[in-house]
């Protein structure tokens, strides 16, 4: 299963994309019940490697982090629905609690606890994985943009505001070349305005920088590629992703010769 493409809204227009795979192949293009799109893919006979590259052109626009326009949506109130990856414990309810003592006003409580995280966490590649929770990334204080993201979600639905998980790709103004993974940051509802976007990882509201692949409760809901295959062995998988000014990206997925299919995380 591959959430690999971009859908338009108002916030950006998908002029082209496409997902190619270096064998022989079935691709098969639906929606999940989040609304975001899925590929299916099917490869019926033994292969040592596998390559599977998306890529395309997207047109951006800097909305101030307001997201809308999105071609379906559930009800907000199901983003208020815990998860085991976003289930606060004690630390983390007291911090957003903290928050929300400081900042009653739920817009300013969200910039609040964006900027806090970016302060009190350290970006850490090294000390989570797929399976890190937002609670023990919390009592870190060290983690990856995933984790960032789990945190806020956990915090914000702690403080009864429905805040959902965002993948999806970012462009480096810092003139950043080849990355090793996508993006990921979190959208939170704000009555009379709608989904706003933060970047936690960045302290910032996400920009004509980002570009939105989909979205769920949390990472579970949104990895970009998660399966299963028959056969021995063990595997390996990199990932590459380029995101030049031209808004062209390019992803890379190469999956080795053995094990279960792991899911690709998100730095």
């Amino acid at each position: 299963m591959l959430r690999l493409t971009p859908l338009s809204c108002l916030n950006q227009t998908v002029l082209d994309w496409r997902i190619d795979v270096d064998c022989d192949a079935r691709l098969r293009e639906a929606r999940d019940g989040y609304g975001n799109c899925v590929t299916a893919l099917y490869v019926d006979q033994p292969v040592t490697t596998l390559t599977i590259t998306a890529q395309g052109q997207v047109v951006t626009e800097d909305r101030a982090g307001v997201v809308s326009g999105l071609s379906s949506d559930l009800p907000p109130g199901v983003f208020l629905r815990p998860t085991s990856l976003t289930v606060p414990d004690d630390a983390l309810r007291t911090f957003a609690d903290e928050i929300a003592g400081r900042v009653p006003a739920p817009l300013d409580r969200l910039h609040a606890l964006n900027a806090s995280l970016s302060e009190r966490m350290t970006y850490d590649v090294a000390t989570s994985s797929v399976s890190t929770t937002a609670a023990e990334a919390f009592a870190t204080g060290r983690g990856v943009c995933q984790d960032y993201a789990h945190i806020f979600i956990a915090a914000a639905r702690a403080g009864g505001i429905p805040a959902r998980y965002v993948s999806g790709h970012l462009y480096r103004r810092d003139g950043a070349g080849t990355q090793p993974a996508s993006h990921a940051w979190i959208e939170a509802w704000v009555e009379d305005l709608g989904w706003v976007a933060f970047d936690p990882t960045n302290g910032i509201c996400a920009d004509d920088a980002y570009v939105r692949i989909a979205s769920g409760l949390d990472f579970a809901d949104v990895s970009p590629i998660v399966g299963a295959r028959r056969g021995g062995g063990e595997e390996e998988l990199t990932v590459e992703v380029r995101v030049t000014s031209s808004a062209r990206s390019r992803q890379s997925q190469r999956q080795g010769s053995g094990g279960s299919w792991q899911q690709q995380s998100q730095g």
